[in-house]
């Protein structure tokens, strides 16, 4: 971890997994929820949604990078294990809405991800107007199920936000 920061997190379910449901619900419904969200979170800390930096993990992330480029305020984009496409059907790109994220992205995935190479992943970033990093974890899976890989994950997601903005202290 980068010594001395702080940062808030706000984890959040979706409406069908809270509903116990397996089948996620349709796009309106899940940005829905994101904006809800982070809203609740920038009133709670008493700033605006455009100082948050929104992401999540596969779809999580997916979502938030959709609301962010349909125009909701944010400062970056943290996304993790990003489904770029269905296993095994590299035709079938989620990325029609890159092109319109202007605001600093990371994009943390294994190395074996079965959603999206790291040729296919970069090539279809580079269509991001704003800035963009990668990590690239060696041996992970779309799960990031290797030992360490979790936590790797998190580490590189506090770096690049200590990297890219000004994060308050601890001390």
């Amino acid at each position: 971890m980068v010594a001395n920061t702080r940062v808030t997190v706000d984890r959040m379910d979706f409406p069908y997994r809270l509903a116990g449901r397996r089948r996620p619900d349709q796009p309106a419904v899940l940005e829905a929820a994101v904006r809800d969200r982070a809203t609740a979170l920038a009133n709670f800390l008493g700033v605006r949604t455009g100082e948050l930096v929104l992401g999540g993990r596969s779809m999580g992330g997916r979502i938030c990078s959709q609301v962010v480029a349909g125009g909701f305020a944010a400062a970056g984009l943290a996304l993790v294990s990003y489904p770029l496409h269905p296993p095994g059907r590299p035709e079938r790109l989620r990325t029609s809405h890159f092109r319109e994220l202007d605001v600093p992205c990371l994009f943390v995935s294994g190395t074996r991800d079965a959603f999206g190479a790291r040729t296919e992943l970069e090539e279809a970033t580079s269509t991001i107007p704003g800035p963009v990093s990668h990590v690239w974890l060696e041996d992970g899976d779309h799960g990031l199920r290797k030992h360490g890989l979790n936590a790797a994950a998190a580490d590189a997601v506090v770096r690049w936000l200590a990297a890219t903005f000004v994060l308050p202290s601890d001390g």
